[in-house]
């Protein structure tokens, strides 16, 4: 049975964000904007000039190095995935994202600002119908060194379930799904990104990660970790005293106990977009990230092509 169509569905007013990138470190002013049917997700980057526009498709990801970065001549926009996935699990079709920096404001490290701002007023009624994308076989792609994998497989609507294992003490083995008649605001948008501890010193060293705190991060704590490793810490992150307390730092209270699989879904969902639109398919994973996501996106777009869609 094939999914009914629906209208295409765009922003209900204007929406600010401003804040610091996650790895840039750098403030940005971002804006989303309602756009006319057939638009899909564009980024305009308005410190540049008019002409400064990166279409959110597969095809212009640039990095996937900790985040997702999309390019087009001389603009540039990295760590979208959150606004992506927010724009995408609350129904959105058409949407302009300008922004006057580099990267996307990391806000808490969660989707939750974007979408209690757009569930506040909905979204508005386009007049053209949403064009599922439809797929003709099952695609995957595989890292065979992590054995990681990611696969899309033809289905009456989409639907995204993931498993996540890090060989965390902390955190387990971790699974989570959602489809379109899950509550994206509640279940998901929430949910922060996280770091390991003993990732951070490395994650400086590559310069990023110059925006992190812990008001934007969970902080796991898998190892002991000496008073000398904290202090250091808190000297990167200019933060007082740093405590361990349960494997995460600073006694932090997680939203949900499988809080960072679900934060690898809201990810996952954001990535995914990057195909050009909803996908009538069920989309599964093991052990995804920004890297072997970008690859099945790419996949897709070069079968939907071949397609002609």
């Amino acid at each position: 049975m094939e999914m009914t169509p629906k209208k295409q569905m765009t922003l209900s007013g204007e929406y600010s964000f401003e804040g610091k990138g996650l790895h840039t470190g750098k403030v940005s002013r971002m804006i989303l904007k309602p756009a006319p049917a057939g638009t899909g997700i564009v980024f305009r980057r308005t410190d540049i000039g008019p002409g400064a526009v990166v279409e959110a498709v597969a095809e212009n990801i640039s990095s996937t190095e900790r985040s997702t970065t999309i390019s087009k001549g001389e603009a540039s926009v990295s760590t979208i995935e959150h606004v992506m996935s927010a724009l995408t699990g609350l129904g959105v079709d058409n949407a302009i994202v300008d922004i006057d920096n580099v990267e996307v404001p990391i806000l808490d490290g969660s989707a939750r600002f974007y979408a209690e701002a757009l569930s506040r007023d909905g979204l508005t009624e386009q007049d053209a119908a949403r064009r599922y994308i439809t797929l003709e076989k099952e695609i995957e792609v595989k890292d065979e060194a992590t054995g990681a994998w990611v696969k899309v497989t033809p289905a009456p609507a989409p639907s995204f379930d993931i498993t996540v294992d890090f060989g965390s003490r902390i955190l387990g083995v971790q699974s989570a799904r959602w489809d379109m008649g899950v509550d994206y605001a509640e279940q998901l948008a929430p949910c922060r990104t996280f770091v390991f501890f003993h990732e951070i010193a490395m994650l400086f060293r590559h310069n990023l990660v110059k925006g992190g705190d812990v008001d934007n991060a969970i902080v796991i704590v898998e190892h002991p970790v000496s008073e000398a490793d904290l202090s250091e810490l808190s000297r990167l992150f200019n933060l007082p005293k740093l405590e361990v307390r349960e494997g995460y730092l600073n006694n932090l209270t997680l939203h949900f106990p499988d809080e960072c699989g679900r934060h690898k879904l809201l990810d996952l969902i954001g990535d995914m977009r990057l195909a050009g639109g909803y996908m009538n398919a069920a989309v599964t994973a093991f052990k995804p990230g920004h890297t072997i996501n970008s690859r099945l996106t790419k996949a897709v777009r070069c079968h939907i092509s071949n397609k002609g869609f």
